[in-house]
C-alpha cells in the first residue's frame, strides 16, 4: 500500500495466528513515533516512511504528520482495510455496531510504504516508495493516489511515475490505481498507461435512509446516519435566534440557547459552495452543544432519486436528517407555519409543531446498481497534455467506491466527524481501487505464475456490463442517470468469482509495452530510449498502438479500416470451442477471423478483429466482441472507436 501509512493497532490488521513469515518478501519494519517494531505482526510484514522530498520542501511537520509509518491521515488505513482487512471485524462507530467488515483478501499480508500525508505528497517520495516496494518483493502495488494533472512532456505514458510502474510490471508486480475523482468530465482520467489496472468507482445498493414523523402523522424521508429522538418541538433556526439572523445554520452563534434547547432545529438548505471551512458536521456539533435535540436540513434537490449528497455517508454527531426532496422540505415548512402561534409582529408565542427523528443507522438495500458514481473520472485516455485521445481503454474496470466503511486513525483531523473513531465511511475511487487490489491478490494466490497482464485480463474479460436486474449499467451525471459506456466503467463492474476462472487470458510482456511506446504518436524514439533504457529499437514494431494485446480495443482515429490482432491463451483444464459474437459500434462494421476458435489447455490462438468505418462518426461509439465457450466461459472484449474518415 503506497498511501498515508497505517494504524497498526486496528483490529483489521491484527495477526489472528494464521500469518507466517513470507520467504520472498525482504522488506523491513521501520520503528518510529507510535510505531514499535512489534507493529509488524505478521499481518503487517513491512512498514517504511518516504518523506525526503516533503521534508526538503518544508511541508512535512513531524508533530502533525508523524515521522514513522503511523497513519496521521486515516486514508491509508481505510484503503488497506478494504483490500486485506481481517474477516468479520465489527464496525463500531459512535457507540453503534454497524455490522462486520472484511477486506477482499483477508488472508493477504500488508507492506506499508508511507509517502503521502494530509497535505498530499511529492512525486519523488512516491517513486522512491514504488522502487523500494518492488525491490522488497511485493506481489501487488495498490495506489489510491495519482498526479494532479496530465504530466507534461512528449507523452503521458513517459512520465517518471508511469515508467516506474512499467518496471514494476516487468518485475512481475501488478499495479492497481484509482482513476481520480474529477468526473463526470471527459478526459479526466489520471491513470494513463496500459500496464496499470485503472479503477473507476460505483455506488452500491446499500443506503442509509432516515425519516422524521411529524405531529400530524406524516413521514418525511431523507438521509443522515444518526441516532433517533423522542417527539420534540420543532423550531426554525430564525425563530430561535437573535433578530435578523439568517435561516441557514452557517452562523450558529446567533442561536439563543434558552429557545433552542430541547428542540429540533430546521436549517434551510445551504449550497455546497457556501460551506467554506464549515462542514455539515461542525454545524450539527455547534447546535448540539447548546442543547438542541436535533437538526433538520431542508433540501433543494432530490437526494433520494440522484443518490447525491455528501451527507448520505456521514455519521452525524447529534440526531439529524437532511430531507430528501424539495416537496418534503416544503411540506415541513407548511406544517411548521400552520402549527406555530405568532404575535401580530411575527414573533413566536408558542411552538406547537412536533416531530421525532427515527434511527438512521440501519442500512437498507435497494437491489439497484451498480451505478457509476458522479465523481468517478471518465475516459477517453489521453496521449499527452494536449488531450489527444489514446488507443488505450481507461478506466480498466469498476468497483464499489461510494459510502464504504473502512478502518480509520482516531487522531486524524481529516474528517471532523470521525475524530476519535476507529472506523469511518468514505467515498471515492480511492475506495474502489483497493477492492480490485484484494481481488488481484486472490487471483495471484490461485495462479501464482500469472503475469500482471494476465491478472488484469481475467478481471476485465469477466466483468459485468449489466446491473443486478440484467439492465445496462447506468452512470450518474449532473442531469440525472444515463446509460454508461466503457469510458465510464472500462470493461465493466468487477466480478470476483468469475475472474478466478476466466477461460482465456490476454498476456503482454515488457517488450510489447516498449513496442507500444515506440508507436505512440508524437513520441520520438530517443525519448523512449531515455525513459526505458533500451539501447535500440525493438526488432519488430507495432503499426498501431491498438495492436497491443489488451483485452479491449480502442481506436482514437479510425481512417477507413483497421485490422487489429489479438492472441489468447487457455487457462482452462479442458478443451473448449469459442464462437465470436459481435455487437458493432454505431457506424462501424466489425468482423472477427476466425469466428470459431478451438483451444486446449495452455494452448494459444490468434485472431483478428477488422473494424471498418461505414460512416464518419466524429465521436466515440462503443461495441463488444464476445467469445462464448461451450464450457460456460464467456470472454468480453469492449470496443471503443472514433471514425474520422470512411475512406
Amino acid at each position: 500500500m503506497i498511501d498515508t501509512g497505517i494504524n497498526p493497532s486496528h483490529p483489521s490488521f491484527t495477526n489472528n495466528g494464521t500469518f507466517r513469515r513470507l520467504s520472498h518478501f525482504k522488506g523491513r519494519c521501520e520503528e518510529g513515533y507510535g510505531f514499535p517494531l512489534s507493529a509488524c505482526n505478521g499481518k503487517i510484514v513491512g512498514a517504511q516512511l518516504f518523506a525526503r522530498a516533503a521534508i526538503a520542501a518544508g511541508d512535512f511537520n513531524a508533530t502533525r504528520d508523524y515521522a514513522s509509518p503511523l497513519d496521521s491521515d486515516g486514508h491509508g488505513s481505510h484503503t488497506a482495510s478494504i483490500a486485506v482487512g481481517n474477516f468479520r471485524t465489527p464496525v463500531l462507530s459512535k457507540g453503534y455496531n454497524y455490522g462486520n467488515a472484511s477486506g477482499m483478501a483477508p488472508g493477504a499480508r500488508l507492506a506499508i510504504y508511507k509517502a503521502l500525508f494530509p497535505f498530499g505528497g511529492y512525486m519523488s517520495d512516491v517513486v522512491a516508495a514504488i522502487d523500494k516496494a518492488v525491490e522488497d518483493g511485493v506481489d501487488i502495488i495498490s495506489m489510491s493516489i495519482g498526479p494532479s494533472s496530465v504530466p507534461p512532456g512528449p507523452s503521458s505514458f513517459l512520465s517518471i511515475l508511469e515508467i516506474e510502474l512499467l518496471f514494476a510490471t516487468k518485475a512481475g508486480v501488478s499495479v492497481i490505481q484509482a482513476v481520480g475523482n474529477s468526473g463526470p468530465d471527459p478526459n479526466s482520467i489520471l491513470s494513463f498507461s496500459p500496464w496499470i489496472t485503472s479503477v473507476a468507482a460505483s455506488g452500491t445498493d446499500r443506503m442509509y435512509k432516515n425519516s422524521i414523523i411529524l405531529g400530524n402523522g406524516r413521514v418525511l424521508s431523507g438521509i443522515g446516519i444518526s441516532k433517533p429522538t423522542a417527539e420534540r418541538q420543532i423550531a426554525t433556526k430564525a425563530d430561535v435566534s437573535s433578530p435578523n439572523a439568517s435561516a441557514n445554520c452557517l452562523d450558529t452563534e446567533s442561536l439563543i440557547p434558552s429557545l433552542a434547547r430541547g428542540k429540533l432545529i430546521i436549517c434551510e438548505h445551504i449550497p455546497h459552495s457556501m460551506y467554506g471551512q464549515t462542514t455539515i458536521s461542525t454545524i450539527f456539533e455547534s447546535i448540539g452543544r447548546i442543547g438542541a435535540a436535533g437538526v433538520i436540513i431542508t433540501s433543494e434537490e432530490n437526494l433520494l432519486d440522484s443518490d447525491a449528497g455528501a451527507e448520505s455517508s456521514m455519521t452525524l454527531p447529534v440526531p439529524g436528517i437532511v430531507l430528501g426532496s424539495v416537496a418534503d422540505s416544503q411540506e415541513l415548512r407548511d406544517y411548521y407555519n400552520s402549527n406555530t402561534l405568532r404575535s401580530t409582529t411575527g414573533e413566536v408565542i408558542r411552538f406547537v409543531a412536533v416531530g421525532s427523528i427515527l434511527d438512521g443507522r440501519r442500512a437498507t438495500y435497494t437491489e439497484k446498481g451498480p451505478i457509476v458514481a458522479l465523481y468517478s473520472s471518465r475516459g477517453p485516455d489521453v496521449n499527452n497534455n494536449l488531450m489527444e485521445a489514446a488507443d488505450v481503454l481507461k478506466p480498466s474496470l469498476m468497483a464499489p467506491g461510494s459510502a464504504i466503511w473502512g478502518a480509520w486513525s482516531p487522531n486524524s483531523q481529516s474528517v471532523p466527524e470521525s475524530i476519535g473513531e476507529d472506523f469511518t465511511m468514505l467515498s471515492g475511487t480511492s475506495m474502489a481501487a483497493p477492492h480490485v487490489t484484494g481481488i488481484a491478490a486472490l487471483i495471484k494466490q490461485k495462479h501464482p505464475d500469472w503475469s500482471p497482464a494476465a491478472i488484469t485480463s481475467a478481471m476485465m474479460t469477466t466483468a459485468d456490463r449489466t446491473d443486478h436486474f440484467g439492465n445496462p449499467i447506468l452512470a450518474q451525471t449532473p442531469d440525472g442517470l444515463r446509460t454508461a459506456n466503457p469510458f465510464d466503467y472500462g470493461a465493466g463492474a468487477i466480478n470476483a468469482a468469475r475472474a478466478m476462472n476466466p477461460g482465456l487470458i490476454f498476456d503482454i510482456q515488457f517488450e510489447n509495452y516498449v513496442q507500444f511506446l515506440y508507436t505512440v504518436p508524437r513520441v520520438d524514439k530517443g525519448s523512449v530510449r531515455q525513459a526505458v533504457g533500451v539501447g535500440n529499437c525493438p526488432t519488430a514494431l507495432m503499426r498501431w498502438c491498438s495492436d497491443l494485446n489488451t483485452p479491449s480495443v480502442t481506436i482514437a482515429n479510425l481512417v477507413g479500416s483497421r485490422r487489429v490482432m489479438r492472441r489468447v491463451r487457455s487457462v482452462s483444464t479442458e478443451t473448449e470451442i469459442y464462437v465470436a459474437l459481435v455487437k458493432e459500434p454505431a457506424g462501424i462494421a466489425v468482423r472477427v477471423t476466425p469466428r470459431v476458435i478451438r483451444i486446449g489447455p495452455n494452448e494459444s490462438r490468434g485472431f483478428s478483429i477488422k473494424l471498418e468505418a461505414r460512416e464518419v462518426t466524429n465521436a466515440f461509439t462503443f461495441g463488444t466482441v464476445v467469445l462464448r465457450g461451450n464450457k460456460k466461459h464467456t470472454v468480453r472484449i469492449p470496443l471503443a472507436v472514433f471514425a474520422s474518415s470512411a475512406l
